[in-house]
């Protein structure tokens, strides 16, 4: 048996800076602004979907891929994207995102037609996977120490606010100019980022991970990953217990399986399975997982408590969630500051316990106030977890393992993403009919049930922090 203690010590290259660039605060601004547009991109295209709907006459199920597609793309492909990272280098794929996400966007701006819009989706989706994790792992070689910390933590912040202000930019922009231009924002920001980053971004030595990108084993994980989240997608209105929802996941497992013995066969595997069960890369992969789902549950419930029980416009919901991206930020500085005093556990427990506080408030009292007063209190523990998520699943990583990790983590947030609203449409199935409002107080009570066993589990799983 391996000796366990062994995955977990650090290695003497993870601190690759002993003169720290001096441009890296500009820097991680500019990287930060590039992930919030990739996370903006999953909640701003939900309040433009009736307008969408009208204008291209789409039907149910085009409708449904138009969100499902970005995400299922963005998150299977996200482990190739680490590893293109690590083999390529991290500054060279972060320009190629870049320019083919303000690509893509146009194209998903100017579709007259499902098909085309769909191509759109998609394509800003690999564009997404190439992206995430080549600017996180420069986040992670660019800083060092405490700076790090504090760097992920400004980092998660702009990711984390990137679902809230989606909404709030999605209600601006369907309500104004009109729905193509939660596309067409992108291009310029995309354009700019690109030139600012390659002007800044200091040449990188040749990358120190040797091989060949792993074609089959992404194939695989692609599949496997593409069919659980459509699993638990189609749960939420076909139900949890039906044949095709079980030959989904049995597929998944299969697939999976498959990825597993590929990977320990393969002359140049995609990534090292064993780095799931590394006590750092497991905890981060726990805490992303519920920290987002909760996100999403909060989203997709308020959404629809906000528009059809309330009956208040896109715009009026958007503002209402504002309160979240300020929130969401606000956690998630405080945790980049303290997390290096008080260690990943212990900010990890109180960021998933403020969570459940905030998602039982609108579980035990209606009305709007309580959800906004609810919903701002939990975005302020999960953008609280986000932090500890990748600063425990990264800071204990080798610089030529930091794509890879990063690959990882960003999977299992796409992963979550999914989870929290199919968990989420699937309790509260008739409040979202429009009988009543139990539904939605009873996805809030599982999302507050969710956090507080999740910060059991993070309590007895998180690694010492190595000095």
């Amino acid at each position: 048996m391996a000796d366990s203690n062994a995955v977990d010590r650090p290695d003497p290259a993870v601190h690759p800076n002993p003169q720290p660039h001096p441009q890296r605060w500009k820097i991680l601004g500019l990287l930060g602004v590039a992930q919030l547009m990739l996370i903006l991109d999953v909640t701003v295209v939900a309040l433009a979907l009736p307008s969408m709907t009208i204008d291209l006459g789409l039907g149910r199920d085009t409708v449904t891929w138009v969100v499902s597609g970005y995400t299922l793309t963005f998150g299977g492909l996200l482990l190739l994207g680490g590893r293109a990272a690590d083999l390529f280098g991290a500054r060279r794929l972060v320009l190629t995102g870049l320019l083919l996400f303000a690509t893509a966007s146009l194209v998903a701006g100017l579709a007259t037609s499902g098909p085309l819009i769909l191509s759109g989706r998609v394509a800003q989706g690999i564009a997404a996977a190439i992206l995430s994790p080549a600017a996180l792992s420069l986040v992670v070689t660019l800083f060092d120490g405490e700076e790090r910390n504090r760097a992920l933590g400004v980092f998660s912040a702009l990711g984390g606010a990137g679902a809230a202000l989606g909404v709030l930019l999605g209600g601006l922009l369907t309500a104004g100019p009109g729905w193509s231009w939660v596309f067409f924002v992108n291009v310029p920001v995309g354009v700019v980022l690109a030139v600012a980053l390659h002007l800044r971004l200091p040449p990188r030595p040749a990358p120190s991970a040797r091989g060949r990108l792993d074609v089959l084993g992404a194939l695989l994980v692609t599949a496997a990953t593409g069919a659980l989240i459509y699993a638990l997608i189609r749960a939420g209105d076909h139900g949890w217990l039906t044949a095709a929802t079980g030959l989904l996941v049995g597929a998944a497992g299969l697939l999976y399986a498959a990825f597993v013995v590929w990977q320990r066969t393969t002359a140049s595997p995609l990534m090292d399975v064993r780095t799931l069960v590394r006590r750092p890369v497991a905890t981060g992969i726990v805490l992303i997982v519920v920290a987002t789902a909760l996100m999403i549950m909060v989203f997709f419930l308020g959404t629809f408590y906000f528009q059809d029980h309330q009956e208040y416009g896109p715009l009026r919901t958007g503002v209402l969630f504002l309160p979240v991206a300020v929130a969401t930020m606000v956690g998630a500085n405080v945790a980049g500051r303290v997390i290096g005093r008080f260690g990943p556990r212990a900010v990890g427990v109180i960021g998933l316990l403020v969570a459940a506080a905030g998602m039982a408030v609108p579980a035990i009292v209606s009305g709007p106030a309580a959800m906004v007063v609810g919903v701002g209190v939990g975005a302020a523990g999960t953008g609280a977890v986000f932090v500890v998520a990748s600063a425990t699943a990264l800071g204990q990583v080798a610089p030529h393992e930091a794509g890879l990790v990063s690959g990882i983590v960003s999977t299992f947030h796409e992963f979550g993403a999914s989870l929290g609203a199919a968990v989420a449409s699937s309790i509260a199935a008739t409040s979202l009919a429009g009988i009543g409002t139990e539904g939605f107080e009873d996805g809030f009570t599982t999302g507050a049930i969710v956090a507080v066993v999740a910060a059991l589990v993070t309590a007895g799983i998180t690694p010492r922090p190595s000095r």
